[in-house]
């Protein structure tokens, strides 16, 4: 207000740069929907090509285990070592492939490791997070009166 002649004048500031507009904003809503299967399907063939390395890696890591050394025989150990091999190197030539390929994969793996897993522990657990005294038959039925007191 101008005090000597009595003038208002009124100013109003808006900050419209850089706002998306309503047009914008819902164009890129229909972007993120049409393109939300695809990111769906990338995400679970990462997850499948993941899974199928870890547990390559992990079976490999498991028979090479210094502690299962006397409990794992060669033949056993060298056919899971071989085929995790196999594995990765096809894994590594075919980073590309579809979801489908990795789950086959990996199914192809378990059914070649867990007979030899299985068998392996058929005596009881010997790994690092099994209890004293622990056995896959009393895993199921927890520990006894005694054991808790």
């Amino acid at each position: 207000m101008d005090k000597s002649t009595g003038k208002a004048n009124k100013i109003t500031i808006t900050n419209d740069k850089g706002r998306l507009s309503k047009e914008e904003i819902e164009r890129m809503v229909q972007e993120a929907e049409k393109y939300k299967a695809e990111d769906e399907g990338q995400r679970e063939k990462i997850a499948a090509k993941n899974a199928l390395e870890s547990y390559a890696f992990n079976m490999k890591s498991a028979v090479s285990d210094e502690g299962l050394k006397d409990k794992i025989s060669e033949s056993d150990k060298k056919k899971i070592l071989d085929k995790c091999s196999e594995v990765l190197s096809w894994l590594e030539a075919n980073q590309l492939a579809e979801k489908e390929e990795f789950d086959h994969k990996r199914k192809e793996l378990e059914n070649m490791c867990n007979p030899v897993i299985t068998k392996l522990y058929q005596g009881g657990c010997t790994g690092p997070t099994c209890a004293p005294g622990y056995t896959p038959s009393r895993a199921a039925t927890g520990p006894t009166i005694e054991e808790v007191d």
